[in-house]
């Protein structure tokens, strides 16, 4: 393993598409989704130790998170736990760390990733990863992995490649795309040149820093004013006063998408960012009417296409239904079409409006 590897493994969401399983006090990187006997945030520690030395691998999310990562993560150092003191998305979140490892190690490459999502062929993974890391190292590049689309999904941002190899299977980015419409998303499967944004990205610190310092100079102001604190006992004051004055802004708008040093790896290793209940339902095992059932005391007499979640005690029965998401917990059941999972951040804004948070 290169010493000079790291990733940071960024565990803040909330994971509201998710809900009413995913809490914001337990939120769905440290569920096992799929009942696999691991939680997501699990898998995904095993998954970069397999070629990051252990003490290269940072864990980032909002300090309320600290136990629970601790508790699931018990190997990881403590000190590579990263508390945020509130959530800012994700270009903080990249900017904090990458400070950190620049006082640490000026030849550092990091692999930014989120800890939500599924990888099924961790061995292609992980050549790619690879692949990434030492492309970086030879050129001032910014290599994000996106992966081939298998349908037109609207929920996921696509990004587009220019024709031509720079390198072996690694292409500059002509644009990046939010996420479409269904017209658009076909238009995009169609062409044979874009790819879903999978939202981990490659580089070395020192040049995305000096990205920071080109395309967010406030934001990289405020870091390096308080640089010399980082890896002291002076660091948590130090965030503190950083933080607030934070614009709450993603790495895709805050640099990538302005960058012109942009490539992309087209990759193929099982991937999905596990980000609604229709994805649960996509990678979970379904009965023969097509049920996709996370409970262990369903009976179905006649249902299709539904994706079950229960508590192991809760009896439930379905007759009638057809594909509809069905979420039990102990305080809350959600019901809800299939086809309308996208909307389940709004009902989670309305549950807050007129419940408070309670249920949150």
């Amino acid at each position: 393993m290169n010493k000079h590897h790291y990733v940071a493994i960024m565990a803040g969401g909330i994971g509201s598409r998710f809900w009413p399983k995913s809490r914001t006090a337990y939120p769905k990187q440290f569920l096992d989704i799929l009942n696999t006997g691991k939680s997501l945030i699990q898998w995904t520690y095993e998954r970069y130790a397999s070629f990051i030395p252990k003490e290269n691998i940072y864990v980032v999310a909002s300090d309320e998170y600290t136990d629970l990562i601790k508790e699931q993560l018990p190997n990881l150092p403590f000190d590579n736990i990263l508390a945020e003191p509130s959530r800012k998305n994700t270009a903080p979140c990249i900017a904090y760390v990458s400070f950190k490892l620049m006082q640490k190690d000026p030849e550092a490459a990091l692999i930014v990733a989120p800890s939500d999502h599924i990888i099924l062929d961790n061995e292609t993974f992980r050549n790619i990863s690879l692949k990434a890391l030492d492309f970086v190292s030879s050129i001032k590049a910014f290599v994000t992995l996106g992966i081939t689309p298998t349908h037109p999904n609207t929920g996921y941002g696509y990004i587009q490649r220019e024709s031509l190899e720079v390198a072996d299977s690694i292409y500059k980015v002509k644009t990046f795309t939010e996420k479409p419409n269904l017209e658009i998303a076909k238009s995009f499967l169609s062409s044979g040149d874009f790819l879903w944004n999978g939202g981990i990205f490659i580089w070395q610190v020192k040049n995305v820093l000096k990205a920071f310092e080109i395309y967010q100079p406030e934001m990289f102001e405020l870091f390096e004013s308080e640089k010399i604190n980082f890896n002291t006992p002076k660091e948590k004051e130090a965030l503190n006063r950083i933080y607030p004055l934070c614009t709450n802004i993603s790495i895709d708008f805050a640099i990538m998408e302005k960058a012109d040093n942009v490539y992309v790896i087209p990759s193929s290793f099982g991937w999905s960012d596990l980000g609604t209940w229709n994805s649960a339902y996509d990678n979970l095992e379904k009965d023969y009417l097509g049920n996709a059932v996370s409970a262990e005391n369903v009976v179905v007499i006649d249902a299709t296409k539904c994706m079950v979640s229960a508590p192991k005690k809760k009896l439930v029965v379905l007759q009638g239904i057809d594909d509809m998401i069905i979420v039990d917990t102990e305080d809350v059941l959600l019901i809800c079409s299939k086809n309308k999972e996208q909307e389940i951040k709004e009902y989670v804004a309305e549950v807050k409006r007129s419940k408070g948070d309670s249920y949150l």
